[in-house]
């Protein structure tokens, strides 16, 4: 089945998507489909210039927000705000350890493995590493799974899979960093986005439910995601 994105919100400066896990967000074949050029097209059944400015990104298998930009001026702000860390990305996952502490911060050090395609913990004095660092809380459980609402502090290939991975906690479905198929989605989801809107400055957030089968198994979601504010002033 054709997998196409969604957008959540737009104006004269910005698209908001949502990405459905398995469609990439940018990639170099001419074959595959991917948000970028969906995006494009959008824009182009729109009457449109065609510019997509990528702000950041998001592993294929991975579900939820993007922000695009539609100007260059838009896309240097946005990107400036990314690389200052004052752009908040926040995810939900799903990981089945019965032990796993309810709340903390992770930091490690970390280099992307070109030949595997994956991202490894190694030690600080490692010349490659590069910190990782996240903060996450449990905010249910259900049976051993449980839900975790992290939020990304640095951008790194792979982090929270490769992070959790490495205290035996991989995420449900993500069979890559040692976790257990379910033929499913693998049950990490970018849902929230907080920033400043490129034109008029103001803190803007938009948020989501998971589309994913596996996180219908927690009640906690409605109560969680807070309805998007309406910035179309």
């Amino acid at each position: 089945m054709e997998q196409k994105m969604e957008v959540i919100y737009e104006d004269e400066q910005l698209l908001i998507c949502y990405k459905p896990a398995g469609l990439a967000t940018q990639t170099s074949s001419i074959v595959q489909e991917d948000m970028v050029s969906q995006v494009k097209n959008y824009r182009k059944a729109k009457g449109e210039e065609t510019y997509v400015g990528v702000i950041h990104r998001l592993d294929q298998p991975v579900e939820g927000l993007l922000v695009f930009a539609k100007t260059p001026r838009a896309a240097d702000l946005l990107g400036k705000q990314l690389q200052r860390h004052q752009m908040q990305k926040c995810y939900l996952a799903i990981i089945n350890r019965s032990s796993f502490p309810a709340r903390g911060v992770l930091e490690d050090h970390m280099v992307k493995d070109a030949m595997t395609g994956r991202a490894r913990v190694v030690d600080e004095d490692d010349p490659r590493a590069k910190i990782a660092r996240l903060s996450y809380e449990v905010i249910e459980e259900c049976g051993a799974e449980k839900l975790l609402d992290i939020r990304l502090q640095t951008g790194r290939f792979h982090q929270i899979r490769a992070q959790l991975a490495a205290r035996n906690a991989p995420i449900v479905g993500d069979a890559k960093y040692g976790g257990t198929a379910t033929g499913r989605p693998l049950c990490l989801c970018a849902y929230r986005l907080i920033f400043r809107h490129p034109a008029t400055g103001e803190e803007v957030e938009f948020a989501i439910r998971p589309r994913g089968e596996d996180f219908r198994d927690f009640t906690s979601l409605p109560r969680l995601i807070p309805m998007k504010p309406d910035t179309r002033r």
